[in-house]
């Protein structure tokens, strides 16, 4: 009877093993493909990719994490396109699938509170001027949890360096200053070392981007 025990817990040990190796697989796979991404319904097709997945992998947080994150993109390329009336919605669904992350991932998950805050952002472009006082000031939140919690992480210094780069002067942003903040996240990235090969670990190309910029773009 132990041996058949035994068998058994051996036989689940390595189903059990098989399912992670090919749950790394389809991550990785995945994960690259915000690399190549280059249109909003590229990253919505991603987004419904990792979704299909959490579903797959109910005790997971990361595929609803990068279903967020692809949202978050599509939403990004919807803004440089001025596509602002659907900015709502697509944070929506952001913010549906980091839900579901922090359900499993906990309240203490730094990278969640950045994406959230980059959520809000995006609704607060809708328009900034009535939306800067409740989605700004939430989007402010996000980010001051997010760097309590992990103040070492490159990714929060890098949004950070984007919403100096990118704000009016009259409203106290500055080019220089944001150029200079993402040298310093660039430092930050070349120190960091994720958790595991699937943790976030986006944003140093487009530190490098900005830095490589000539000096009069900055201006």
């Amino acid at each position: 009877m132990k041996k058949y025990l035994l068998s058994f817990a051996l036989a689940f040990m390595s189903l059990s093993a098989f399912a992670q190796t090919d749950y790394e697989k389809i991550m990785t796979e995945k994960i690259a493909k915000i690399e190549t991404c280059k249109t909003a319904e590229d990253f919505q097709t991603l987004a419904n990719d990792f979704q299909r997945i959490g579903s797959k992998e109910s005790s997971q947080w990361l595929p609803q994490y990068y279903a967020a994150f692809a949202s978050i993109q599509k939403g990004r390329i919807m803004m440089r396109g001025g596509q602002m009336q659907d900015l709502d919605g697509v944070a929506a669904q952001a913010e549906k699938y980091l839900g579901m992350a922090q359900n499993l991932a906990g309240a203490d998950n730094a990278e969640i509170h950045l994406l959230r805050k980059m959520a809000y952002s995006m609704r607060m472009m809708v328009n900034p001027q009535q939306r800067y006082m409740t989605d700004g000031a939430r989007a402010g939140e996000e980010l001051n949890i997010a760097e309590k919690l992990d103040p070492g992480n490159p990714r929060i210094a890098l949004i950070k360096a984007e919403d100096t780069y990118f704000t009016p002067e009259q409203y106290g942003g500055s080019k220089t200053k944001g150029v200079e903040q993402f040298k310093a996240a660039l430092a930050k990235f070349n120190a960091y070392k994720p958790k595991t090969s699937l943790d976030p670990n986006w944003g140093k190309a487009e530190a490098e981007y900005f830095i490589s910029l000539p000096v009069e773009a900055t201006k």
